[in-house]
């Protein structure tokens, strides 16, 4: 059916009129916004303004071909019809020079950021998605881009993990103004497009919809995502820059849950059940005993065992023994010992003169080598054996990059504690400032940090400055020091610190607006408000919030409660010229700081040489203290040795002068130990110095007094001389000297067997010190002996030997503590119902120290060897308090990788195509789990810098076509070429030759504005070279651990850290190493519990074969040794987790030493059991405690008493922690085993009488009137 006429015209005209509509916007679409570059910037300078030009798209000029390549190659076809000529790209280039070297790594991410300004800057259809908003004549002056939200959130997910490897932080936070956390996909295109980032010449207003907005079509071109490849081949992002390339995130371990029973400590329990077992075992056995012993009128033996009957001086038959072989032989060795020693004992006596002559020349010879000593004070000589891992991977880091910096550090904070508010102009949240970031306190701080710059030293005839010592990265191109502080945002400058914009009304931007930028950007060289003032510090490297501040939360750092100033200074391998010159410098720094004040400030500090400095300081300060300590100890001996039989012979009878003499013996020894390591080239420490002479004195004087009051209660038999009855005095003591003299030494010398080199230099002194001061005694303290006993018996005054007193008649009497022991002490805690009270408490106490000792602490508080008045405590609470980082560590690949080679560059890497289990993205894997792991950062990767720097769309590598030099991206030359040629080969990395060739060019590049990327700053040290540019050899890359503050954290941070490498080197199939300064010093603790059980174990070892042997070959007797000295030693842990005492080489020394006091503790007494004659056990053992109890009482119990009681009055932290408490346990843990404990043992299961002894000291006894035989 047909319309009329006028309603077919009228629907004709309405189709003419849309299809027209329709037709003028295609004609519209293809309309440019601008073409080409018109005046100056007003805005920005030597920035331009693009021509207003709504016409249609206009072919690429040729010479602009190989730049639309480069940047926007969608757009490569045709006749390349578009909206910007040649010079736009070029802007364009310029513009995205920083964009394109930290995003580049990620080909997803740069592709999909390239095409945002690809399409605003050159697009045929601009007039799609753009609107000039303003024109200025004939220069647009504004623009409206409307972009798609999809396109803006995929863009932004594409590079939000991309990493900037020098920097160790997300590059996104480079490219967006802010910190990553808070930038988004909104705010960091605004960023971009805004003029205050220095990039942009006009205002361009991103306006961000998915749909059409006032007839203007977003612009959502296709994006990748960084799991995806692009079609030029670009493969995906790698992990390290694409979370969701990673797979599942890494969980950590969980923690091994507590050992427990019932809910309670395991071991504790298991302690619990096994002691309330042994009581029921043994108050039942004890019981029965008791009950048999009633029922048999006649037992040979008290408590327990039957015995075989000793032969006594009434026997049947005194020419028949029954001794079996073993018994016999021991017999025979013991005998062969008497005999030797009484001849000897005799020869001294009687040729004093000779033996005391030959004993001064020997130890004048021996002591002779101290002309040579040499005391080692260097913390990594006295905690780390040179073999040892830590040790030989310092040499090897020391050889290849250079030691470590020397660090001068301030942790500044104020007394004030007002919070300031800033408000953001012209919007944002209000924002807290601390009062130590306040304007007046940051200009104080400057002056002070000013003034430390400006410090002076002398040395010798010159003097030295900061800046001839501290750390210069740029160096010679820029001298400036490296300096970490805040104030280094601020360009170390008062004006920059002054200054603002705003107008009369309002402040746009000051110095807090700068330092939230810069806290976010570090290394941005242009922050974003309208100051545009450089972050970068003065030494041209970036100072991390994280090393600069202290005391905030999360990464809220206008929180801070704390500023640190770190000044690194040059360390000097092999050259004390430069490093005595550095030591200068830091010792005028401490002398300034410690006279510098200001009400507003309060400053902890330290220097490199601030520990060894206090350590010496303390040293000589506790010299005074172990004076007093020894001259105790000296009177006390002087006098005790004397027994005073009247008030009239008090000058006769007392032994001053051989007390005097015997300490003197004792000091000999010391001396002479020393001096014949010192002529062998070992060097001494300070625990030598400290602890060998308390060894050596409790060793030495114990011998001494046994000597001396075995021959006081000794009576002289009819028809002996003085030298017979000293002679078999010495031949009964002797023995047992040897005994304990022979065990300590053998014991002390397989301790040096230990890696430890305090532990292992202690143990090689004091075992030479013991058995010299065992040879003067049996030498020359005899013959001394011998001499004092002549004047006494000449009635000749002590010490006034030519003044004699007129003959009277005296009667010996005992001494009184031989008394006490004899007639009280003795029968006392051997009753029979004291005794089992002894062992279950003893028993008691061992349980507890067992259940106790997995929960000693292992390491040493740095705090403890500081004095306690010492400047340094106050920097290591505040470190503790405010610091936010740990120490850097580095992970060192050894020399060998193919770094030219696809195959050796992915191993290491992790950038595109890196292998996922490179070293680069093990590491960062790691940092993902920074609390299980330590490791607090992704590393930074020269290797990966170097692939971005060297790529030919970067401005950063070029060179001199016509000699080949480097060409930085500064510099403006138009014979400077790119490296690499845009192509496809070009593009990927470099392998060979090329790689080899440009590498030297990027570790000699300094960064600057339009490449960030120079590796001289960042890398200089990183990469090893080998001669001429070779080749490369060992590198390095650093991250950081997280914050490490006690023992236990150090410990566990140096465990993580080489099971990481560990890893790595598996994955590798190469040597890679973690190192850390504080290594060396913790690599000890990863031992220490094997190393104490190893050298406490072989020391063990040591004594049981020697007491069994010299016993006389009395295996039993040497089981009962080692069980009481081993109760001693796992009681010393007791108290070690009682006293808050931690297992650290101090204390394993001290433990070493404790097996060595202990022989003398026990030893004698188990010898004086063994061989004495008397029926049972108990009268046996009542007998070895009374003869030998009051000796060893007053020869090592009250000696050392009185000296460590003095030690407790010491300023110094680690004299009383590690020598008052560990020598007081010592003492009163030995006195009470070796007095009480032991003797209980022994009347329990004691060894039976050995028949061949007792026979023949009846028969050597036999027809004389002794009727109290004395055994020793």
């Amino acid at each position: 059916m047909w319309l009329p006429h006028s309603r077919r015209t009228l629907c004709l005209l309405v189709f003419t009129v849309l299809l027209s509509q329709e037709c003028l916007r295609w004609v519209e679409a293809q309309h440019c916004v601008w073409y080409g570059e018109c005046g100056e910037s007003q805005l920005v300078h030597e920035k331009k303004y693009n021509c207003n030009y709504t016409g249609p798209p206009i072919p690429l000029q040729p010479e602009g071909f190989e730049l639309l390549t480069e940047l926007c190659p969608g757009y490569d076809y045709e006749n390349r019809s578009l909206c910007c000529n040649v010079d736009q790209l070029r802007t364009l280039k310029g513009s995205l020079q920083l964009p394109l070297q930290f995003l580049s790594r990620c080909p997803a991410c740069f592709f999909n950021l390239m095409n945002l300004f690809c399409e605003l800057t050159c697009s045929p259809h601009q007039s799609q998605f753009m609107n000039a908003s303003e024109i200025n004549g004939t220069s647009v002056t504004e623009v409206q881009y409307y972009v798609g939200q999809r396109f803006a959130s995929a863009m932004y997910n594409a590079c939000k993990d991309v990493q900037a490897p020098s920097t160790n932080v997300k590059a996104i936070s480079i490219v967006c103004g802010k910190d990553a956390k808070d930038c988004n996909a909104t705010n960091w295109i605004q960023f971009m497009f805004d003029i205050n980032n220095g990039q942009s010449p006009f205002p361009i207003i991103p306006i961000f919809s998915d749909v059409p907005v006032s007839g203007y079509t977003p612009m959502n071109n296709k994006t990748y995502a960084c799991t995806e490849g692009l079609e030029d081949g670009s493969g995906p992002c790698s992990c390290q820059d694409c979370t969701n390339a990673c797979g599942p995130r890494p969980v950590p371990p969980p923690l091994p849950p507590p050992w427990t029973i019932f809910g309670i400590d395991a071991m504790t329990v298991i302690m619990w059940i096994s002691y309330v077992a042994f009581l029921l075992i043994f108050f039942g056995a004890v019981l029965i005993a008791w009950c048999y012993r009633k029922r048999r009128i006649m037992s040979e033996y008290g408590p327990i065992l039957d015995s075989n009957n000793p032969l006594s001086l009434n026997s049947d038959n005194p020419d028949q023994v029954n001794a079996s072989c073993c018994e016999s032989l021991g017999e025979r060795f013991e005998n062969a010992l008497r005999v030797f020693f009484c001849s000897w004992g005799s020869f001294c006596v009687r040729h004093p003169s000779v033996v005391i002559l030959g004993s001064l020349i020997v130890v004048v010879a021996s002591s002779g080598g101290l002309v040579y000593m040499r005391i080692t004070t260097d913390p990594v000589d006295l905690w780390s054996a040179p073999t040892s891992q830590a040790r030989q991977e310092k040499d090897y880091f020391d050889k290849h990059f250079g030691p470590f910096f020397r660090t001068v550090q301030l942790i500044i904070t104020t007394p004030i504690n007002d919070t300031t508010v800033y408000s953001p102009y012209p919007a944002g949240s209000d924002v807290p400032f601390k009062a130590i970031l306040d304007k007046d306190i940051l200009h104080q701080v400057l002056d002070l940090q000013l003034d430390i710059e400006a410090i002076v030293a002398p040395y010798k005839d010159q003097t030295v400055t900061l800046k001839d010592i501290c750390l210069a990265p740029l160096a010679p191109y820029n001298d400036n020091c490296t300096i970490l502080s805040v104030l280094n945002f601020f360009q170390n400058s008062h004006a920059v610190l002054d200054h603002t914009k705003g107008d009369e009304f309002f402040v746009w931007a000051d110095y807090h607006s700068h330092f939230l930028y810069c806290v976010s950007a570090p290394a941005s060289l242009n922050d974003t408000t309208a100051l545009h003032d450089p972050c970068l510090g003065t030494f041209g490297g970036p100072i991390f919030p994280w090393l600069a501040l202290g005391g905030y939360d999360e990464t809220n750092y206008n929180n801070a409660t704390a500023l640190v100033i770190t000044f690194p200074l040059n360390n000097y391998l092999n050259d004390s010229v430069r490093l005595d010159k550095a030591l200068a410098w830091e010792k005028e720094f401490i002398k300034f700081m410690k006279n510098f004040t200001n009400p507003n400030l309060t400053i902890a500090f330290s220097a490199e040489r601030s520990i060894e400095d206090e350590i010496n300081r303390e040293s000589n300060s506790d010299i005074s203290t172990i004076v007093i300590s020894y001259a105790i100890m000296f009177i006390y001996i002087s006098l005790a040795l004397g027994h005073i039989q009247s008030c009239r012979r008090v000058m006769v009878d007392s032994k001053i002068s051989l007390g005097i003499a015997g300490i003197l013996i004792v000091l000999s020894s010391v001396s002479s130990s020393l001096g014949i390591f010192s002529y062998a080239g070992i060097p001494l420490t300070l625990i030598v110095i400290e602890v060998i002479p308390f060894l050596v004195l409790a060793v030495g004087v114990d011998n001494i007094f046994i000597i001396v009051q075995t021959y006081q209660r000794d009576e002289r038999m009819p028809h002996e001389e003085l030298h017979q009855q000293i002679g078999r005095i010495l031949g009964d003591v002797a023995p047992s000297m040897l005994l304990s003299s022979f065990s300590e030494t053998v014991a002390f010398s397989l301790g040096a067997l230990t890696n430890m080199p305090a532990v292992r230099t202690f143990s090689l002194f004091a075992g030479l010190a013991v058995f010299i001061d065992f040879l003067l005694q049996i030498s020359c303290f005899v013959s001394l002996l011998g001499l004092d006993a002549e004047r006494q018996e000449g009635n000749r005054l002590d010490i006034i030997c030519c003044v004699k007193l007129p003959e009277g008649q005296e009667t010996k009497t005992d001494g009184f503590l031989f008394r006490f022991f004899k007639k009280v002490y003795a029968p006392f805690i051997l009753k029979e119902w004291v005794r089992p009270i002894i062992v279950a408490v003893f028993v008691g106490v061992l349980s507890f120290s067992i259940a106790v000792m997995n929960k000693v602490e292992i390491g040493l508080d740095q705090k403890l060897s500081m004095p306690d008045d010492s400047y340094v405590l106050d920097y290591f609470k505040n470190m503790s308090e405010y610091l936010h980082t740990g120490a850097p560590v580095y992970f060192v690949v050894e020399d060998g990788v193919n770094y030219s080679s696809l195959e050796g560059q992915n191993v290491v890497c992790g950038g595109v195509g890196c292998n996922n289990d490179s070293l680069v993205q093990q590491v960062y894997s790691a940092s993902l789990i920074s609390n299980y792991t330590t490791i607090a950062l992704t590393p930074s990767s020269w290797l990966d810098d170097y692939f971005d720097w060297v790529k030919p769309q970067s401005t950063c590598c070029r060179y001199i076509n016509a000699t080949g030099a480097f060409c930085n991206a500064s510099v403006v030359n138009s014979s400077c070429v790119h490296c690499r040629p845009m192509t496809p080969s070009g593009k990927q990395r470099p392998e060979g030759e090329d790689f080899m060739k440009f590498l030297p060019m990027f570790l000699s590049d300094n960064p600057n504005v339009k490449c960030g990327k120079g590796g001289h700053a960042a890398y200089g040290t990183a990469v090893d070279l080998y001669p001429n540019d070779a080749g490369v050899g060992a590198t390095y890359f650093m991250t950081f651990h997280t914050i490490l503050k006690e023992s236990p954290d150090f410990i566990n941070g140096l465990k993580m850290a080489r099971n990481l490498a560990h890893n790595i080197s598996q994955s590798m199939n190469h040597k890679v190493f973690a190192y850390s300064i504080f290594y060396v010093f913790y690599e000890q603790y990863l031992t220490i519990a094997y190393d104490t059980a190893l050298n406490l174990s072989v020391s063990l070892a040591a004594i049981f074969v020697v007491t069994a042997i010299l016993l006389g070959f009395e295996l039993w007797s040497a089981v009962v040794v080692c069980i009481t000295i081993a109760m001693i030693l796992v009681n010393m842990f007791g108290v070690m987790w009682l006293w808050g005492i931690s297992l650290n080489a101090v204390s394993l020394v001290n433990l070493v030493m404790t097996c060595g006091i202990s022989v003398e503790f026990c030893s004698h007494i188990v010898r004086a059991f063994s061989i004495s004659v008397k029926k049972n056990r108990v009268e046996r053992a009542e007998e070895a405690l009374a003869h030998m109890g009051s000796s060893v009482f007053s020869g090592i119990t009250l000696t050392k008493f009185g000296g460590i009681i003095i030690l407790g009055l010491s300023k110094s932290q680690i004299f009383k922690v590690f020598y008052f408490r560990m020598y007081l346990a010592i003492v009163l843990l030995g006195a009470t085993h070796g007095l009480i404990f032991l003797p209980v043992l022994l009347s329990y299961i004691g060894p039976s009488v050995n028949k061949a002894k007792v026979f023949a000291a009846n028969k050597r006894n036999a027809g004389t009137e002794r009727e109290r035989l004395l055994n020793y």
